[in-house]
């Protein structure tokens, strides 16, 4: 008599949920890190993170750092200061999302010196569906240059100008200590340096911008080359206005 064979039950597998796991997690830190610009959100940074960049400035060139407890003004100036210091590109997008920071060394004591050609190699030799894309690419980040420069601006003016009110007050505060008096002229020297560093680095962005577009022009020629131009000459011309509106408190302690 012929016999059945009863059928073999296989368990069905479970989905595997590391893979999951991490696409979760990375969406949800690129979702709380990442804000405007690809930088991270201003909610994904500590107090005091950006403190570094006054000590930085001033070792750099020999002097010391302030024992003083940084201002409202100050702590959001170099907030606003480290994506003006930090190269355009220097990270890829994921480094952005789950974090590589770390403090950058001043441009006085950078090695090796500054290659104005870095940016402008690394925009056209990655890969690109349209020529265009090159031109908007370097726009937007002139563009993002522009308004990161203008925040900055607003708050460094009212450092500057508090420092001048701290300046002027150092002889007329009693009984005044060797040490405090040390301290207000650190503070106000690193300040005017943070705004030096910003200005150098401005400059170096203007002169890579510059080198980039030279090389767009013959590589892929388009009429988009006129307005990136206008852009990055509106941001060569912000340099400009910090070295003419915003001199040191004290004149000939700090670089020129």
């Amino acid at each position: 008599m012929p016999t059945t064979s009863t059928p073999i039950r296989t368990r069905p597998r479970r989905p595997t949920l590391f893979p999951c796991l991490l696409i979760t997690l990375a969406a949800g830190l690129g979702g709380c890190a990442s804000g405007d610009f690809g930088r991270t959100r201003q909610s994904a940074l500590s107090d005091n993170m950006h403190s570094w960049i006054g000590a930085e400035a001033t070792g750099s060139v020999g002097l010391n750092a302030s024992e003083f407890q940084l201002t409202d003004n100050e702590k959001t100036m170099r907030d606003l200061a480290f994506p003006l210091i930090e190269p355009p590109h220097s990270r890829p997008l994921w480094k952005s999302v789950f974090g590589d920071y770390k403090p950058l060394p001043s441009p006085w004591r950078q090695v090796p010196v500054f290659d104005r050609t870095a940016y402008g190699r690394l925009l056209i030799d990655e890969p690109h569906r349209s020529h265009t894309s090159r031109y908007n690419v370097l726009m937007d980040d002139v563009r993002n240059d522009i308004l990161r420069f203008e925040s900055f601006y607003s708050y460094a003016s009212r450092v500057i100008e508090l420092d001048s009110k701290r300046n002027a007050s150092l002889k007329l505060v009693s009984g005044l200590l060797p040490r405090e008096r040390e301290d207000a002229l650190a503070r106000m020297d690193e300040n005017a340096l943070i705004i030096q560093w910003v200005a150098q680095c401005l400059q170096r962005r203007v002169s890579s911008y510059r080198w980039a577009l030279e090389r767009l022009v013959i590589h892929t020629p388009d009429g988009l080359a006129a307005s990136a131009d206008m852009l990055i000459g509106e941001l060569a011309a912000q340099t400009t206005v910090i070295a003419s509106s915003m001199a040191p408190v004290r004149t000939g302690k700090v670089l020129k």
